[in-house]
């Protein structure tokens, strides 16, 4: 049985890219398809928020403009959002693809009113482009769209399989946390989502769940309560 009626699930660009590292994963974006057709017919209510460090990673180049750079990051989380909608549709889902900016016919603009009334119709809305804005990452992006729908929580799908007191990947002894709040992820320096996005978490009390999004079920356990994860309290 479903905890949560609506939520707000963030799945990273390198877990979207799955063993190839880059680009898109079909394999990994049909399983994760697969989970969300679940959950909507639990009755959830599902929001979708996609990083793009599949295809950009701007702050790692010194030699573009960071205002331009950041533009990049927002356009591959658009090419991210339609490419994953378009998976979900063919799982026999509806969805709309909203952005902070116009792109044409490919998207709707973003408002909170067409967001709810999508939702509400059991459609999956995909929130691109981040906040519109650069120096904002797609952590704030998600953390103020969680916030303007009114979700429950955030489900945050990554490579990993929850927070950590030290990166697992250099220090095989790191300690993974079971529940940990949000003052301590800050005071830490945990690095699980970015200063701003933890603030906006903290001032408007919106818990996060992290887990592995290659874990098998695991968007639908976490939205069950049986979670392998890390909840951060807000």
């Amino acid at each position: 049985m479903a905890k949560y009626k609506r939520i707000l699930l963030k799945l990273s660009g390198e877990a979207l890219a799955g063993p190839n590292k880059t680009g898109f994963d079909e394999a990994t974006c049909l399983l994760v398809a697969e989970q969300v057709k679940q959950l909507l017919s639990d009755g959830v209510q599902v929001a979708i928020v996609t990083g793009g460090g599949n295809f950009w990673r701007g702050r790692s180049s010194e030699n573009i403009d960071r205002t331009k750079a950041d533009q990049i990051g927002m356009l591959a989380t658009v090419m991210n959002c339609i490419y994953v909608s378009e998976i979900f549709r063919s799982a026999g889902m509806k969805t709309e693809v909203l952005t902070p900016f116009a792109c044409g016919s490919m998207t709707r603009l973003f408002s909170k009113d067409l967001a709810n009334e999508c939702l509400e119709k059991g459609m999956v809305v995909f929130f691109a482009g981040g906040t519109g804005h650069p120096y904002f990452s797609t952590d704030t992006a998600t953390v103020l769209r969680a916030v303007e729908i009114e979700a429950d929580v955030i489900l945050s799908g990554k490579s990993i399989d929850g927070v950590y007191d030290s990166d697992p990947a250099v220090n095989p002894d790191a300690k993974k946390f079971d529940e940990i709040s949000i003052d301590d992820v800050i005071n830490k320096r945990l690095g699980v989502i970015d200063l701003a996005a933890a603030v906006l978490c903290m001032e408007n009390h919106m818990p996060m769940m992290i887990f592995g999004l290659n874990e098998k079920d695991g968007i639908v356990n976490t939205v069950r309560g049986v979670t392998q994860g890390t909840l951060v309290t807000a």
